[in-house]
């Protein structure tokens, strides 16, 4: 599976945020050996905080 959305649950906010990694974010992502290293560099640019967050990872994305 290639995860093309990132989904964090950020508790500190009390927000969802929903990102479409780019394509440049996917290939830098494949360069961590583990993804949440990887979320750890895009913190800034998207406004979370891992250490206050939940997140999983998916493909395709639907919402209902």
């Amino acid at each position: 599976m290639e995860p093309k959305y990132v989904l964090i649950l950020d508790f500190f906010v009390g927000c969802l945020n929903i990102i479409k990694l780019t394509d440049e974010e996917l290939r830098e992502s494949e360069e961590y050996e583990d993804f949440e290293d990887f979320l750890l560099t895009i913190e800034e640019k998207y406004g979370f905080r891992l250490n206050s967050c939940q997140w999983m990872v998916t493909e395709n994305l639907d919402i209902h």
